[in-house]
């Protein structure tokens, strides 16, 4: 399992970084809607839409609306989306509060409504960020990262009130704090050093001030914690253990950007 996860990343890293540091923004836009495509028709797996033509055609549906906010006016303009997206992602943590429950008929269009938002917003919030340039980008990734490695070392280590038992059990409140010091670190250094600036830290230092940015930074860590446990609701009430086999020993697209979903919309709309 384990080699089979590093091959799987070695390949993704091949396609991804050269299209990250030399392609045009627009070669890496096109990139994250294919993974948004893929990350859709999981979405309508998690669903229960049709088998077969259901997640395809809820795919196509997420990228056609993805491509509408160019031409809805005023055009360009995408925090209309971003709030949107927010207002989604309260919708969310709403159902994930609620626990574990069937996936009933009104439940089902909630979700697969969510998904119409949210996705196409995560595309476009990657365009954004990619347009202050790539380290500004990569550091709204970092920030999700570090959450996460930061989650899973300091919960080994001294993990014992579950943050989430019936929906994720392995998370814990001492590593989703560890992992929001972890973060406060890396913002305090990046933001106040200027290390690769410009970065996401680095602008908040520089526009609201250290206190500021840092509460900022840390709601970004509690979307990216949000953002994991919702994707892990979706998959509990259908009792799936991954989005799907796409990506072979890590699951799903959904699996991988489920954290980063929240996040980039919300740095994107802060910056906006």
């Amino acid at each position: 399992m384990l080699l089979t996860r590093v091959i799987t990343a070695v390949c993704l890293l091949i396609v991804i970084l050269p299209i990250l540091f030399f392609a045009p923004p627009a070669g890496l836009v096109g990139l994250v809607v294919v993974f948004a495509a893929l990350a859709a028709w999981e979405w309508g797996r998690l669903v229960r839409l049709p088998d077969g033509w259901g997640p395809v055609a809820y795919a196509v549906v997420v990228i056609l609306l993805t491509i509408a906010w160019h031409d809805i006016p005023p055009r360009g303009d995408v925090r209309p989306l971003f709030y949107g997206a927010a207002a989604a992602w309260i919708v969310a943590w709403a159902l994930l509060a609620g626990g574990v429950h069937g996936l009933s008929g009104g439940r089902r269009v909630v979700v697969a409504l969510l998904g119409c938002v949210i996705l196409p917003a995560f595309v476009h919030a990657v365009s954004m960020l990619r347009a202050h340039g790539i380290a500004f980008l990569l550091s709204v990734a970092v920030l999700v990262w570090a959450a996460d490695v930061g989650a899973y070392f300091v919960g080994k280590a001294i993990g014992r009130r579950k943050l989430a038992p019936t929906i994720s059990p392995g998370k814990s409140w001492e590593g989703a704090i560890g992992g929001a010091v972890l973060v406060g670190v890396i913002a305090t250094v990046a933001g106040s050093t200027h290390w690769f600036a410009p970065t996401w830290f680095s602008y908040q230092f520089d526009q609201r001030g250290a206190v500021t940015a840092l509460a900022l930074t840390l709601l970004l860590v509690g979307a990216s914690i949000g953002g994991d446990l919702f994707e892990s609701l979706l998959k509990r009430q259908v009792g799936m253990k991954d989005s799907s086999r796409l990506l072979p020993g890590h699951g799903g697209v959904l699996d991988r950007i489920d954290a980063l979903l929240p996040v980039f919309p919300l740095a994107a709309l802060l910056i906006s």
